[in-house]
């Protein structure tokens, strides 16, 4: 299985200034993997240690954090000998050790010669536990699941993933029923790591739907085994709601909806809490399309997401019988996976900044807007063919928009102002618009 962090992974290792790296992204969306795969294609040597119940570790780290007497620890620990130039030192669940965490501060000041990666699985929460925390003295790399691209890669279609990353467009539409089959079987398999290479093995729905239940059990149990017990209620009443946010015309998230009379300080907590874990994405509003979106933000207005198009497939109950009738899948639950999707392939370049505008009276709406510093775009996501987008075309109206993006399964096509791109191609939409 290939991870485009990969990529991101080896220009951090040439870097003259590099600092200690954290990989962020929720649980079993493939850190471990990647860390111990980055150290197996790059380096000669990898020491890995999983500070999770690491007494060992967690009593050499309890000290002062000399980092000459640390490396002499991990060496003996590990029974390697550790050379700066060639050996890759993996710190896994580091969020057990708080210590550890501290230690990338000197680590970076006295010892920079090291090539230190770390990841947990809780770490954004332990980040804001009044963890002692290195500001600016580490680099940080979030990981999602896979995206339709890496996908594509998984699934034995390298050639057409290639041809994404080539934005050849006119060869693209040649192919668009390759495409638009796999798109079908990512919207339901989504893109964790062991559902891909569960189908990739036995090519059965029914086995990652069981995977995809297993994963989500695995999030419920974190809620009590880590939250503060007076908000997992909440975390969970929370969680639960987002189906039925997301199904709603309007998909801004109502508090209501969580149970009568529920108000925003009541689940502020539970939603940090979840998207500190990597589980959610929020999405703001923006009451004014202009640079730097983030100085128009609404911070009381915004969507609430799940990290998976697959795990939200799974939650709503949409059988696997769905792929076989036509593009159904594409319209179920009115559309909310399509946005889903969408998110998370735009979550995947670094460089956007991604929100969502209404107007005052919820008359005009544009599902996500995006800016890269320079330029804004708004994007009007629809499931299948139709590409009459009349909140669109007032909102470019009324703020002298040059360019916005229609997103459906129409064919590529670049118009004066607008640019229709098919949804498997939307991860191209910096190369075409921006």
């Amino acid at each position: 299985m290939y991870r485009t962090a990969i990529e991101k992974l080896q220009k951090w290792k040439d870097k003259k200034n590099r600092k200690p790296l954290i990989i962020e992204g929720a649980r079993q969306v493939g850190k471990t993997w990647l860390m111990k795969e980055f150290g197996r294609l790059h380096y000669k040597k990898t020491v890995y240690i999983n500070f999770d119940s690491n007494t060992q570790m967690k009593t050499l780290f309890s000290e002062d954090l000399d980092t000459t007497r640390l490396i002499s620890g991990i060496e003996l620990y590990s029974s390697t000998k550790i050379t700066s130039e060639d050996t890759l030192l993996i710190f896994d669940e580091i969020q057990e050790v708080p210590k550890a965490l501290a230690s990338l501060k000197y680590f970076y000041e006295n010892a920079p010669q090291y090539h230190i990666v770390c990841a947990g699985s809780l770490l954004g929460i332990a980040l804001h536990n009044n963890t002692s925390f290195p500001v600016g003295k580490t680099e940080f790399l979030k990981l999602y699941p896979l995206s339709f691209s890496e996908f594509l890669m998984a699934t034995g279609k390298e050639q057409f993933a290639r041809l994404l990353k080539e934005n050849d467009m006119k060869m693209i539409t040649t192919f668009k029923e390759t495409f638009t089959e796999s798109l079908r079987y990512y919207y339901f398999i989504g893109g964790m790591p062991e559902a891909v290479s569960n189908f990739c093995e036995n090519n059965d729905l029914n086995e990652v739907r069981e995977i995809q239940k297993s994963i989500l059990n695995a999030y419920e149990q974190d809620f009590s085994k880590h939250a503060p017990n007076n908000i997992v209620p909440k975390i969970r009443m929370v969680w639960n709601s987002i189906p039925s946010q997301l199904a709603k015309e309007n998909k801004k998230f109502i508090y209501g909806l969580i149970r009568e009379g529920a108000r925003a300080k009541d689940y502020e907590t539970a939603i940090m809490w979840l998207s500190d874990c990597g589980l959610i994405h929020k999405v703001s509003r923006i009451n004014s399309p202009d640079i730097p979106l983030k100085a128009y933000e609404d911070l009381k207005s915004f969507k609430l997401f799940l990290c998976d198009t697959g795990l939200l497939g799974c939650m709503t109950g949409i059988s696997s019988k769905v792929l076989l009738d036509g593009n159904k899948l594409f319209t179920e639950f009115k559309g909310a996976i399509t946005e889903q999707y969408v998110l998370q392939q735009l979550l995947t370049d670094d460089d956007i900044n991604i929100y969502y505008y209404t107007n005052d009276h919820s008359t005009c709406e544009i599902d996500f807007i995006i800016d890269n510093g320079e330029n804004v775009i708004p994007i009007e996501v629809k499931a299948e063919l139709n590409l009459k987008a009349k909140s669109l075309q007032i909102f470019q109206s009324k703020f002298n928009i040059p360019m916005a993006v229609k997103t459906s399964m129409a064919d590529f096509k670049k118009q004066e102002n607008v640019c229709n791109i098919p949804l498997y191609a939307i991860s191209n939409i910096a190369v075409n618009v921006l």
